[in-house]
């Protein structure tokens, strides 16, 4: 008699990193050659947990060492409490739980959030990873969302089409501490939209479809220069995650030295304690060279590998670049081609970097930043502030947008020249840099027009700083002009938005007398008169105005 399991295969998708271009894990699908056999897995939670352990055995025989996410019903780990099979199933193929993500499945309707949330516990507790899957196109409540904490939220690409709410999503998935991944990219424009919303992660039918044989290559669309742009922190170490190749932290000499020799792309073995957390370091070069001397392999073959590692080099998961240089540039010369080790709150392995992957981003992040100085007062120009505005936007942060110029500046070309002129506005770049706080941002549009990123307290100390200071240009008194808008979160979508709220601002300071201030709020009718004399007209609505065009 056959049974179902007879006509079963599986497919593998790649989850591919946005970033590195990698594959950061493989999502297993159920591919029965008749029948539908996740509509009976949703009403069967014993055949849904069957179906779980079968991938987990199918993707032991491709023997990949990708990460693997697994798809299983909410009303499956509710019902079963866990799933102890998976666990055993996970053991056997010599995986750690921490490589396999279960990713939660809708339909949540009628199923038991106390009990879903005790599964998911569970399993939290065993070192599975959890992603909730379906998001924007399924029916999970924002509040179980929030209980869930996830490590990853899988977004429905139909939701690229509502930036604001793929915005607020990834705002969500950093307070909870999540990556944000888009499911079902079909196009270049879809990935762009991902990409721009913050998405780290992707998978569909751009970058390979399901194949019964795990993907080794992907395509991924070359990112625009504006893509690229980082924070001045510099980028995230999120973006550069590789999967680990982690083995327990009593394997031999031998079984490393098989894993290696199998697998040429790794470039080193990490061991693990059983709860993931890294105890030592294995650099593939250093290891076989020690295994391939003379009695190398009779001597250590057999031996705990650990003897021949290092201490491992870790960062978290939150930490930037240049963070992760600093880890490579303490210790020995002979370690700065190791693996750095990413790890979770709990010290636990997700993946490590390597440091040619972050020396090349950050080599193109200063080229891009090389290109976009302004000559004149080496200062970035409006798309780096652009970019940072629309980055605390996402964030949900409150901010101060300003512009910034010289009043009447033709005249003081005319009447002290070019060269006057052009010292002036290197002064007034000078003042504004050294004016500046941590985090504020200070750009150079062209001409004599500036931006000015600020958080609010920052605000008053630098403007009053630049503006009672006495300008002149060849003998000439000048003075400055500012305009600023204060938004709050949900005030405004974008830098545009913000652009077109702060246009209007600038007209009434230039139509004031003497140096002059004008601060209004997004959203609001106004504005306030805080430096200058003679009230001009009140703000005109909102238009979309790009800095540097009026």
């Amino acid at each position: 008699m056959h049974s179902w399991t007879d006509t079963l295969r599986f497919a593998f998708q790649p989850v591919v990193n946005l970033t590195t271009g990698g594959v950061a894990g493989l999502e297993i699908l159920a591919r029965p050659e008749a029948g539908d056999i996740l509509a009976e897995a949703r009403r069967d939670p014993e055949l849904d947990g069957r179906l779980a352990v079968l991938a987990v055995r199918a993707a032991a025989r491709k023997e990949t060492m990708l990460p693997l996410h697994v798809n299983v019903f909410a009303g499956t780990l509710a019902d079963l409490g866990g799933l102890t099979p998976l666990h055993a199933a996970v053991r056997e193929a010599g995986r750690l739980p921490w490589e396999v993500t279960i990713d939660v499945v809708p339909p949540y309707t009628h199923v038991p959030q106390r009990a879903l949330l005790e599964a998911v516990g569970s399993l939290r507790n065993q070192g599975f990873r959890i992603s909730a899957d379906g998001v924007g196109d399924g029916d999970v409540p924002l509040r179980l969302l929030t209980d869930l904490a996830p490590d990853l939220v899988k977004l429905d690409a139909s939701l690229l089409s509502r930036p604001a709410a793929v915005r607020a999503m990834r705002t969500l998935c950093e307070q909870l501490g999540a990556l944000l991944s888009v499911e079902g990219v079909e196009t270049e424009l879809q990935c762009a939209a991902a990409l721009s919303a913050g998405a780290q992660l992707a998978q569909g039918e751009l970058f390979a479809p399901p194949a019964r044989l795990p993907a080794a290559d992907v395509y991924v669309p070359p990112r625009s220069p504006g893509a690229m742009a980082s924070p001045p922190s510099g980028p995230s170490v999120r973006e550069f995650v590789r999967p680990a190749a982690l083995l327990p932290a009593t394997a031999s000499a031998g079984q490393v030295r098989a894993l290696l020799t199998g697998s040429p792309d790794v470039s080193g073995v990490l061991l693990v304690d059983r709860d993931g957390v890294p105890v030592r370091s294995l650099h593939r070069s250093r290891f076989l060279l020690s295994m391939s001397g003379r009695y190398g392999h009779a001597l250590y073959a057999d031996r705990p590998a650990a003897k021949l590692g290092d201490p491992p080099r870790t960062v978290g998961v939150d930490a930037t670049a240049w963070e992760v240089l600093d880890v490579v540039a303490v210790g020995g010369s002979d370690r700065t081609s190791d693996d750095v080790a990413v790890v979770d709150r709990y010290g636990r392995c997700v993946g490590v970097v390597r440091l040619a992957d972050l020396v090349r981003a950050l080599a193109e992040t200063r080229v891009e930043e090389a290109a976009s100085l302004n000559p004149l007062t080496r200062l970035p120009g409006s798309d780096a502030i652009t970019g940072e505005v629309d980055r605390r936007i996402a964030d949900g942060r409150t901010f101060a947008l300003s512009w910034l110029d010289v009043d009447h500046f033709k005249q003081v070309n005319d009447g002290a020249g070019f060269a006057a002129g052009d010292e002036l506005i290197r002064s007034v770049g000078r003042a504004l840099q050294h004016a500046a706080s941590e985090s504020t941002r200070v750009g150079h549009i062209g001409g004599d027009d500036f931006l000015v990123l600020a958080d609010p307290e920052g605000l008053d100390p630098l403007a009053l700083s630049v503006l009672d200071a006495p300008w002149s240009a060849g003998g000439r008194a000048v003075t400055l002009s500012l305009a600023t808008v204060l938004c709050m979160p949900g005030s405004v979508a974008d830098h545009r938005q913000a652009s077109a709220c702060l246009a209007p601002l600038k007209k009434a300071a230039k139509s004031l007398s003497g140096a002059s201030w004008v601060l209004g709020r997004a959203g609001l009718p106004g504005h306030e008169i805080r430096r200058g004399s003679g009230a001009g007209p009140a703000p005109a609505e909102c238009a979309v105005v790009e800095p540097g065009r009026g």
